[in-house]
């Protein structure tokens, strides 16, 4: 695995999520505060709507996907609710000074 590093810290604010195109992959890295980032693939894996483009419950620790609200867990890319039944990537991340690095 390789750590790639997909953006800074303050591109992605407190509470809310940002898409990264990473070697190919689309990656939605997550802001839970605290210097608690997630990484998952951004692409719903019901529909192939974009995540990022979803909404982040911090306390809950999920994304919703926009398109037909299934709602993901962010540590591990699991479906928590239908209709989507198959997970999405996760990646664990690392931040290193400044930068948010994603390991591939």
């Amino acid at each position: 695995m390789e750590l790639v590093t997909v953006g800074k810290v303050d591109d992605v604010p407190e509470g809310e999520v940002r898409r990264f195109d990473v070697n190919g992959r689309q990656i939605a890295v997550i802001n839970l505060g605290d210097s608690d980032f997630r990484a998952i693939g951004n692409v719903c894996s019901h529909a192939e709507a974009f995540l990022h483009e979803g909404d982040v419950d911090v306390e809950e620790r999920t994304i919703e996907c926009p398109r037909h609200g299934s709602v993901f867990h962010v540590d591990t890319g699991e479906p928590e609710s239908l209709p989507a039944t198959v997970p999405v990537p996760s990646y664990t991340v690392k931040i290193e000074d400044d930068e948010i690095k994603v390991e591939l």
